[in-house]
């Protein structure tokens, strides 16, 4: 499955790709729409955030991730895939893509706000559950704060 780098003129059918993935967890439609902004790529940020795609073999876009920060502590900023395509492995796909480029550019650490209905896909990845962070979208709601670890820490 080839993974590439995401074009500006992407991010609105990314998005709603965003909208799409987050709403497979069940959440209704006022809580989608709460999500919207948070979940809307910006054209001038899909490069300067790093933002890769995996492509189907019909290349359509199954999924994207973005990558945020600078080393050495950068942040997963959105990972989604298109509803259909969950468990066929895109999530793993490009979780081993934003891995590969984050150790490449000198990262050490990735953070990662969890959805917390995808806490146990990142802690099957090798993150780990450092804490809590608020919700960007939704008032007093909590997310899963995780660390991915790409270097051995010093203790």
């Amino acid at each position: 499955m080839p993974i590439r780098p995401a074009r500006p003129s992407e991010a609105a059918a990314l998005s709603a790709l965003a909208l799409r993935s987050k709403a497979h967890w069940g959440y209704d439609a006022a809580f989608i729409e709460a999500c919207r902004a948070e979940l809307t790529l910006d054209p001038a940020r899909v490069e300067p955030d790093r933002t890769a795609v995996a492509e189907g073999e019909d290349g359509r876009v199954l999924g994207f991730v973005t990558l945020t920060g600078a080393p050495p502590e950068g942040e997963l900023g959105m990972l989604f895939v298109e509803p259909a395509a969950i468990g066929r492995g895109i999530g793993r796909r490009l979780m081993e893509h934003l891995r590969a480029e984050a150790t490449a550019l000198g990262f050490d650490r990735i953070t990662v706000e969890a959805d917390p209905n995808a806490e146990p896909f990142y802690r099957a990845m090798g993150a780990v559950r450092t804490g809590t962070a608020p919700s960007g979208s939704i008032p007093g709601r909590e997310l899963p704060l995780l660390t991915l670890h790409l270097t051995t820490p010093t203790r």
